[in-house]
């Protein structure tokens, strides 16, 4: 079984979900972000969130996968002023609703003043509503924003066993482990981390604290990255434990800290039945309907 913590399926089709639950994925986190251009009021925020809180999760469920998420502003839209307040505003409301783990992606882009304000008013959020932080590197200057980002986390007092740094590279993850907070490494086809850097990392530093992850998107990505990268570690002759650990339980771990994600969720999971309506509308066109007559063994990976 793998959990891939860190999905935007608001991006990708029913294919997808159907070659990730096929390939042993059974738990998602999909974190708020931008949608490739810049939103222009709180109300497309207001449909977004309430989207990967409610549709998301069912369309999720309908090819028996689990779906969680993360709530945050980016910092690329910290950048206005204006709608960043409206948006941190309305964040309370989603923080406590059911299947919400995390807050996220927050963090540093352009590594701004407006962004960094972003940031610590998240943060105060994040220890208000006892949510793990799920953070966002720069994809520019990574070290310096790394640093900078923890630097600003020790400052508000938030505990580094409950924050995940996202987007790590070679130059980064020491400082990261070292500093006590989970590491994890998203998987690309180009950039990045690829997945056979990963497993030199795997095999330099261990698998304590390290999580592997696709960050799949609208842009070129891999929806199966995380059993790609598991398949190359065991390649590598890297243990089934190790593996287990950074592509499995180390998500479930520091994600399950508010017992929204539950390995119960889907190692005793509710029949599928595609039959089942969200406001009126079905994930099918045409297709004949799924429809679970009972439960498979819970060790058996449909």
């Amino acid at each position: 079984m793998m959990i891939d913590p860190h999905a935007h399926m608001i991006a990708r089709t029913t294919d997808d979900y159907e070659a990730m639950a096929k390939a042993g994925i059974v738990a998602v986190i999909e974190p708020a972000f931008w949608l490739g251009q810049l939103r222009t009021n709180v109300g497309s925020f207001i449909d977004y969130f309430s989207t990967i809180t409610g549709f998301e999760r069912f369309r999720a469920g309908q090819f028996g996968i689990r779906h969680y998420c993360a709530i945050g502003l980016n910092p690329k839209e910290a950048n206005n002023p204006a709608l960043a307040e409206a948006v941190l505003d309305i964040m309370p409301r989603y923080l406590g609703k059911e299947g919400v783990v995390a807050l996220g992606e927050i963090g540093y882009d352009e590594q701004t003043e407006l962004e960094d304000k972003a940031l610590r008013a998240q943060i105060a959020m994040a220890i208000e509503f006892e949510l793990p932080i799920m953070i966002h590197t720069p994809h520019r200057d990574k070290k310096r924003g790394t640093t900078r980002t923890m630097d600003v986390l020790e400052e508000c007092g938030f505990d580094p066993a409950r924050c995940v740094i996202d987007h790590n590279n070679e130059e980064t993850v020491q400082e990261v482990l070292d500093r006590g907070y989970w590491c994890a490494f998203t998987i690309y086809p180009s950039t990045k981390m690829g997945n056979e850097r990963l497993a030199d990392i795997v095999n330099q530093y261990g698998p304590e604290r390290i999580i592997v992850n696709s960050a799949c998107d609208w842009g070129v990505s891999d929806p199966l990255a995380v059993p790609k990268s598991a398949r190359l570690m065991a390649s590598r002759g890297i243990s089934a434990e190790v593996i287990h650990q950074v592509v499995y339980a180390n998500a479930l771990s520091v994600y399950g800290l508010n017992q929204e994600m539950q390995e119960a969720h889907w190692c005793q999971p509710a029949k599928i039945d595609q039959r089942t309506l969200y406001s009126g509308n079905s994930v099918l066109r045409g297709q004949t309907p799924r429809v679970d007559e009972e439960v498979l063994n819970p060790d058996i990976i449909r």
